[in-house]
């Protein structure tokens, strides 16, 4: 997800993920005006449940933040000595008429753990692990126009101890809500990358995901522009064709930059690529990815080299975690440790030990941060039976 430098498990890493809003006025907050219910509860996902006296909240949210130090806690000192347990999560929404021909989804950027969710008591499925982002697909199930939907999710952190640094409990991070046409780029659908560069001229190669669900025949066009950070188009492809009816297709496109700004540590310059669709004469969807441009490789002789330069990599271990915050993610919060880091002479980062919220990764990208992005604490090695 970030456009910096994202060293992943093993230290490989030139890919270009997108970040947390990758389709402004499409994809909107869904934080806002929840229900929570710290304990089980029976069918808490029937839609006639009665939640009136439930604690009403926005997200994110963490529990057990809220709750009494206690070495005697399940968790134990290792796992910060408070509560875990297991919690309940109900929203009530309307979805307009004008949605309906269309498709709508919701992403979670994390839920610690085994979260459960349901729409109007539909089951859509079980995350065990709580550290990473996944989305559902709610449109079939929806009440479209003045009916309301109730979205439910049950968390179960009850099993304990299920990690050795403090976890938080409950829906922890941001939530989303996306609307779009059948025609669109598929979720976390481009995948960008820099094969050659210097600062004369760069290639940007980009491979986008397109899905057409429409029942049109007509021809799905794909513009991929890229824009430097003053929003100035520095150049662009363009795909015919793409994708027919019913049908997914990756697409596959390479943009020269000349005199390219290149990305750093200490000057973390960004461009922006932009996909477009187009159908019928129409944008159909729009699709943002953050951009920038560099190249490197680790000799074992010099180390690490960035854009031919050798830099020595001067980082600190982060758990995900914000203090007396708790877990709940804090956008000004995650920037003021990434300033002090930058003002202790820091350039690096090992998100230690699993994949952190999605504006962390996009902080690093903004302040010049080379980013160990882990995936989890112990692979092939077990801890626990659960």
């Amino acid at each position: 997800m970030a456009t910096g430098l994202i060293v992943l498990g093993a230290l490989s890493f030139l890919s270009v993920w997108a970040h947390a809003n990758t389709r402004p006025g499409k994809t909107v907050s869904f934080d806002q005006d929840w229900r929570f219910h710290l304990g089980d509860v029976g069918n808490g996902q029937d839609p006639n449940l009665d939640d009136s006296q439930w604690r009403q909240l926005n997200l994110p949210h963490d529990w057990s933040i809220e709750g009494e130090f206690d070495e005697k806690n399940p968790a134990g000192t290792g796992g910060g000595a408070l509560p875990g347990g297991t919690g309940w999560y109900r929203k009530a929404f309307s979805i307009p008429l004008t949605a309906r021909s269309k498709l709508v989804f919701i992403d979670f950027d994390g839920v610690y753990r085994n979260s459960e969710v349901w729409i109007n008591g539909h089951y859509l499925g079980k995350r065990p692990y709580g550290y990473i982002s996944f989305e559902y697909e709610l449109t079939p199930y929806l009440n479209f126009g003045p009916q309301k939907n109730i979205i439910a999710v049950k968390v179960d952190n009850s099993q304990q101890p299920n990690s050795r640094w403090y976890s938080g409990s409950g829906i922890y991070r941001n939530v989303w809500l996306t609307t779009i046409e059948k025609v669109h780029v598929d979720h976390w659908g481009t995948y960008v990358t820099t094969p050659e560069v210097s600062e004369q001229s760069s290639t940007v190669a980009i491979k986008t995901q397109v899905r057409n669900g429409s029942d049109s025949s007509a021809p799905v066009n794909l513009t991929t522009i890229i824009y430097d950070a003053e929003e100035r188009p520095v150049g662009r492809a363009v795909g015919r064709n793409v994708a027919a009816k019913g049908s997914n297709a990756e697409v596959s496109q390479t943009i020269r930059v000349s005199r390219p700004m290149l990305w750093s540590d200490g000057r973390p310059y960004l461009y922006k690529v932009v996909s477009q669709l187009q159908q019928n004469g129409r944008i159909v969807d729009r699709y943002e990815t953050p951009l920038g441009i560099r190249a490197f490789v680790f000799d074992i002789d010099k180390g690490f080299i960035l854009n031919g330069k050798t830099v020595k990599i001067r980082g600190t271990c982060n758990h995900h975690d914000l203090g007396a915050l708790g877990s709940a993610i804090n956008t000004r919060a995650l920037e003021r440790q990434l300033e002090m880091l930058k003002a202790m002479g820091a350039n690096g980062l090992r998100t230690s030990h699993n994949p952190p919220a999605p504006e962390l990764l996009e902080l690093a990208d903004r302040m010049g941060f080379i980013v160990m992005d882990e995936a989890f604490d112990m692979w092939r090695q077990e801890k626990t039976k659960f």
